[in-house]
């Protein structure tokens, strides 16, 4: 059986669907997992790693009044994150990530809070909420692999 970021980046390479990713607690991870999958460079065009709330809207776009009402911690950021990043590169899809690792809190969420945004090739955003538990690692790899999850799932509404 084939590892969820194998099966996934396949998927993509069939489909030559390009993808790309705006990270930010798990600071390319992601984009480095799904760089595993041999071929990928096909359907791959490049990633943004935005730890920061200025990379967030210096790199994809993300309005800082969207920030500053919602916090870099949330869906809307996430969703933002997602459209930007898909816009940047015009790819077919775009994932984010942003939440908090740990150990301490951030913006009044706890360790483990997790939002994934997915733009599909639709146009459709969606994002999903998470509360993950573990150390920061643990927190980071458990997001990507829900990340992967999420596009799996996507991928086989969009047949």
């Amino acid at each position: 059986m084939l590892a969820l970021n194998e099966e996934v980046g396949q998927k993509l390479i069939n489909r030559q669907q390009r993808i790309t990713s705006a990270e930010s607690l798990t600071a390319g991870l992601f984009v480095s997992r799904l760089a595993e999958v041999s071929g990928i460079s096909s359907v791959l065009p490049g990633a943004f790693v935005t730890y920061s709330a200025a990379a967030k809207e210096q790199l994809v776009q993300v309005e800082p009044a969207l920030i500053e009402r919602y916090g870099v911690v949330s869906a809307p950021v996430a969703a933002a994150m997602a459209k930007g990043a898909k816009k940047a590169l015009d790819t077919d899809w775009a994932i984010s990530f942003t939440g908090v690792a740990g150990p301490a809190s951030l913006e009044g969420k706890p360790a483990g809070t997790v939002f994934i945004g997915l733009a599909k090739p639709n146009g459709h955003l969606d994002t999903k909420a998470l509360l993950l538990t573990g150390d920061r690692q643990a927190v980071r790899s458990a997001a990507v692999e829900a990340g992967f999850d999420f596009i799996k799932a996507a991928l086989a509404e969009e047949k």
